[in-house]
């Protein structure tokens, strides 16, 4: 497939909050540098680790001569996922948001594919289907496919919107209100933020992303994912009881469902 650049008024600024990714981050970076939608900044926003990822990504922008299009930027008054991918918004330039977790991968196509849909569309707010994948960031074959439309009540119930699927239009969705808040799971509660004020979100159901699952992590953890929902709901959402229980009934099957 042919490389496709566009104008500045399609540029993609792509977000990566970095963790403790020494093993997995020159993949991810790798699968940027290899979309063949070429118009994108890399912004990769260090999070107080204290491994080899800062000298990592120093090392691929000098290898692949990135300085005008990736920078590493360090965290130094305020930590956490959160606050990495607030940072890394706050400093971005493209028309476009999109996030990209340190230890996942996309496919060649997805920037290409997921801006045409988000243009066929006029949407502000997209994401895409994508594959459980196992340490090496080898599909399993458990692909989790995705509805075209998402309001705000189904995403209570069904939190399929993983986070390195997600793009933003800021010509729609102002920067101001991309920030994530600092809770548990705050990629879920600023979905549900946008999705609240009457926005509609997208899905384009192809498997663009590869999520990488190695082993043991606070995503694969059961009981810390129900703890975290729950609380959403009753602290983000300010539910009662009733109610929480009622969304989280549908959200815990749809969660069962998408690892079957």
């Amino acid at each position: 497939m042919e490389r496709m650049e566009t104008d500045k008024s399609g540029t993609v600024s792509i977000i990566i909050p970095v963790y403790h990714l020494e093993k997995y981050i020159e993949q991810t970076m790798q699968c940027v540098l290899d979309q063949t939608y070429t118009d994108w900044e890399l912004l990769m926003v260090e999070d107080n680790s204290d491994d080899r990822s800062g000298e990592i990504i120093e090392e691929f922008i000098r290898a692949h001569d990135l300085s005008g299009k990736a920078r590493l930027i360090h965290l130094t008054d305020d930590f956490g996922a959160a606050a990495a991918r607030n940072r890394g918004v706050r400093e971005s330039k493209g028309r476009y948001i999109a996030y990209l977790d340190g230890d996942d991968v996309w496919r060649r196509d997805k920037l290409e594919k997921q801006l045409a849909f988000m243009h066929e569309n006029d949407a502000a707010f997209t994401f895409s289907g994508y594959e459980f994948a196992n340490a090496d960031a080898v599909g399993t074959g458990k692909v989790v496919r995705v509805k075209k439309e998402f309001t705000y009540k189904q995403a209570l119930k069904n939190t399929t919107i993983f986070t390195s699927t997600v793009m933003f239009d800021t010509e729609k969705i102002p920067r101001e209100k991309l920030m994530m808040p600092k809770v548990k799971s705050e990629d879920t509660a600023l979905w549900w933020n946008i999705l609240r004020e009457g926005i509609t979100a997208y899905g384009l159901d192809e498997n663009l992303v590869l999520y990488r699952r190695p082993g043991k992590s606070l995503s694969s953890n059961k009981l810390e994912a129900i703890r975290r929902i729950w609380m959403l709901y009753r602290h983000n959402e300010h539910f009662n009881i009733f109610k929480s229980a009622y969304y989280f009934v549908f959200w815990a099957f749809t969660a069962v469902w998408r690892r079957i």
